[in-house]
């Protein structure tokens, strides 16, 4: 199995949020235009509701770690949930499943993001998964603050190691 690295070239970053605009809906270019300001895991990601961003920050336990998260919205993630909030009022979750079959509210699901990323991934020869976007945003960072304590925060990392070797 292929190990999922992190988007390097800024121009194919944001090609990939066109594409999964053009070839999927809004809602999957959404999910990976949020994922890279934030940089949490794609369970965090689906499962956050428009209730958790309070005062301009997004504030969450983390389901893998525990940990808790509080992140300052920069100005265009905040533009970018104003935006969804104002098309989708009725929604519960940022990120919630209207498909016709849907019964209970409740997010989208991991691996349809998987799906669409993977397939968008083919057309621009790069490998894709949920894990993207959370990798890019540490990449990105790094390269333009050279601050691996920095990156290490942001993504709520133990130890340096572990961010460098994540980061690539």
């Amino acid at each position: 199995m292929k190990e999922v690295e992190s988007v390097k070239d800024l121009g194919k970053v944001n090609l990939i949020g066109e594409l999964l605009e053009k070839h999927y809906k809004q809602q999957f270019s959404d999910v990976w235009n949020l994922g890279l300001q934030l940089a949490l895991r794609i369970t965090d990601l689906l499962d956050l509701k428009f209730s958790d961003i309070k005062e301009g920050r997004v504030v969450i336990t983390e389901g893998k770690t525990g940990k808790q998260a509080s992140i300052i919205l920069n100005v265009k993630a905040l533009e970018l949930v104003e935006r969804m909030r104002s098309e989708n009022p009725s929604h519960e979750y940022m990120f919630q499943s209207t498909g016709r079959n849907v019964k209970t509210v409740r997010p989208i699901t991991r691996q349809a993001v998987g799906q669409a990323f993977k397939a968008v991934g083919e057309i621009i020869g790069v490998h894709l998964s949920t894990h993207s976007m959370r990798k890019t945003r540490g990449y990105h960072l790094y390269q333009t603050s050279n601050d691996i304590t920095k990156v290490m925060k942001m993504l709520r990392h133990s130890s340096q190691a572990e961010t460098l070797r994540y980061i690539g």
